[in-house]
């Protein structure tokens, strides 16, 4: 009868590494079961695109607009690039009477003080919906759950 003297160091390193494979595969498999990151990339995007139009407004001295348009699935930032949503997503808005260009699309303006017309921008995936929110007085672009 032969004993044992343990494992080469070639098992060890083929263990390890089926290990690894399933521990890295696992946060792949849970964010892609529950809805809600999409949603959130998409808001969080688009807070982005809000808070740039405001920064150019205040360093140009002229209004800058982010376009939304949700029959087209589109928003078009202070740049005038366009950039659409994933068709998973829903979206939809709130803002100024006078901003509105149409039955499903209007603007959210921004003002070379800092100030906005205001507004607010729900992204919805499934059940989970995040809001990005502009303040009329201040501008200030934040994102809520």
């Amino acid at each position: 009868m032969v004993a044992s003297r343990g494992y080469t160091l070639l098992e060890l390193l083929v263990a390890f590494a089926i290990v690894g494979l399933v521990l890295a595969s696992v946060p792949m498999v849970v964010a892609t079961a529950r809805p809600g990151p999409a949603a959130r990339v998409a808001a969080e995007e688009l807070a982005a695109a809000l808070r740039l139009a405001r920064s150019e407004a205040i360093g140009r001295y002229a209004p800058a607009t982010l376009l939304l348009d949700v029959e087209r699935r589109v928003y078009r930032d202070a740049d005038g690039v366009e950039h659409a949503l994933a068709e998973d997503l829903d979206f939809s808005f709130v803002t100024a009477r006078s901003e509105l260009t149409g039955d499903k699309a209007g603007q959210i303006r921004f003002f070379p003080d800092g100030s906005a017309t205001g507004g607010r921008v729900t992204v919805t995936d499934g059940g989970q919906a995040y809001i990005v929110n502009v303040d009329w007085l201040t501008g200030i672009v934040d994102v809520e759950r």
